[in-house]
């Protein structure tokens, strides 16, 4: 990330009690982690360091986060709303757990229509999402999946399924079929998630790749 000048701090509407909530969010697929509080001496703290430091209202002090537990959440990016009393740090969260519970976000708790609470993965992009449903039946086979057909079908059946996806998103292209063009290019993704998984790359490794590729000066 590029060197961040605090500069920006003294632009930021802190409460009466001078704190801000700051929201993490994972640098990669957009998941939220979690939300705890700042305050200038944190944010300077954390530009200083690259590794994110809050303000901990219970014990009236700096926190630096993942420093018992060693998940610590490398600074990536930080972005502020327009009225300048709120935050979003955009991190790398090591060891994938943001949570003291030991989950990967302290938004874990999901609710229904029926109001009953669930325990949910926080959410991310879908393509992320499907690659967690891909990665759960590889190891939890469910009777009757697709996926897990193919999965044990081997490499030379999901290679050329991805071939022939491949193909029918080329023939919608030309056909400049827009709904057709979107079925296909799903289609095509989710065999190379399945490609991916049993091949043991993590679509994540794919994400960084884009990321290094986005953010290339060449």
């Amino acid at each position: 990330m590029t060197q961040l000048s605090p500069e920006f701090i003294e632009e930021l509407r802190f409460n009466e009690k001078g704190l801000l909530p700051a929201v993490a969010q994972d640098w990669l697929d957009g998941a939220i982690l979690m939300l705890a509080w700042v305050n200038k001496d944190s944010l300077k703290e954390t530009l200083k360091t690259g590794e994110v430091h809050y303000w901990s209202r219970s014990r009236e002090s700096l926190w630096h986060k993942g420093e018992t537990s060693g998940h610590f959440q490398i600074l990536k990016g930080i972005r502020f709303d327009c009225d300048s009393d709120s935050l979003v740090l955009s991190v790398n969260q090591v060891g994938s757990i943001a949570c003291h519970t030991g989950a990967r976000s302290c938004f874990y708790k999901d609710i229904d229509l029926n109001k009953t609470s669930k325990i949910h993965s926080p959410r991310a992009d879908l393509c992320s999402e499907l690659f967690e449903i891909i990665k759960d039946r590889s190891t939890s086979p469910k009777s009757g999946s697709y996926t897990n057909a193919l999965l044990e079908s081997g490499d030379n059946k999901i290679l050329k399924k991805i071939g022939e996806e491949g193909s029918e998103f080329v023939m919608a292209c030309k056909d400049d079929d827009p709904k057709s063009i979107a079925n296909e290019a799903a289609d095509l993704i989710f065999h190379i998630q399945v490609a991916l998984r049993y091949h043991k790359v993590d679509w994540r490794n794919v994400l960084e790749v884009l990321d290094e590729r986005r953010n290339s000066k060449s």
